[in-house]
């Protein structure tokens, strides 16, 4: 790899990962060079000037921890795009951004609600719940210790007990990680070790930990409970009751991660 380049791609690598996506427009993606179909989601230079590095991480697990719920992270979350050379947004195109992988909720729509009955009318299996995390707005990227991601929680159950629209958290009051790889609150992260593949030139970063141990858990909003053909019946402050909702403190999450990161003139020659 090109000394010049080097630093800025370790400066910038876990702010890559979880700067995720710019809320911008999707282009249509290009085909990467043989060797770094990896970094398809890269936009190319036809489909975004200016990028100088692209990557593309996957979060392998960790958790998060909104109100009283806690949420593991069991099923792989990829993200992938491109940065300028000083980092700032990760932008990506129709093959890239933040993957949406379903969490399953400790305790169910029973947990999050409170509401024992249900398990009589549905029985706990129709019941269990997942959450997904999406974008609330634009990440904000600083250095591998310091970045900013705005998320909302999309919180769904195969039966459609509640709505198809119940969130924790949104654009205008997002979840803000303030993700870091030293201490946050009482959790300490830790950097990616990284390793440079000279054939490829792709710095691949592996164990990488963000933490976040002092964010706001904001309110439920769009949840309905749907029974039967029934009118629904918004449940927004049942669920913020019984999940401890909103918090000031108390949240936290863990990301456990690894990244590949590489320079965009060799993904698109």
């Amino acid at each position: 790899m090109r000394s010049r380049y080097l630093t800025k791609l370790l400066g910038a690598a876990g702010a890559a990962v979880t700067a995720v996506a710019l809320l911008a427009p999707m282009a249509q993606a290009t085909t990467p060079a043989p060797g770094y179909s990896q970094f398809a989601g890269c936009p190319s230079p036809s489909e975004h000037a200016g990028i100088a590095t692209c990557q593309t991480a996957t979060i392998t697990g960790g958790n998060l921890h909104l109100g009283n719920k806690e949420t593991p992270i069991t099923n792989p979350i990829t993200l992938s795009g491109g940065i300028g050379p000083s980092g700032g947004p990760l932008y990506y195109n129709s093959k890239g951004g933040l993957s949406k992988a379903k969490q399953k909720v400790n305790g169910g729509v029973i947990g999050l609600t409170g509401l024992t009955w249900l398990a009589e009318i549905l029985g706990s299996d129709a019941l269990t719940l997942y959450a997904t995390a999406e974008l609330a707005g634009t990440p904000s990227v600083n250095t591998v210790e310091d970045v900013t991601l705005p998320l909302k929680v999309h919180l769904e159950n195969s039966t459609g007990v509640l709505g198809s629209n119940c969130y924790v958290g949104s654009a205008s009051d997002p979840i803000n990680l303030h993700l870091v790889t030293g201490t946050s609150g009482s959790l300490t992260g830790a950097a990616p070790a990284y390793k440079f593949d000279p054939a490829t030139e792709i710095v691949k970063g592996t164990a990488g930990k963000f933490v976040d141990g002092t964010f706001r858990a904001p309110e439920a909003h769009g949840c309905v409970l749907t029974l039967f053909g029934f009118i629904p019946v918004n449940i927004d402050g049942v669920i913020d009751l019984a999940s401890g909702l909103p918090a000031s403190t108390g949240n936290y999450t863990t990301q456990n991660y690894n990244i590949e990161i590489v320079e965009s003139e060799l993904v698109y020659p």
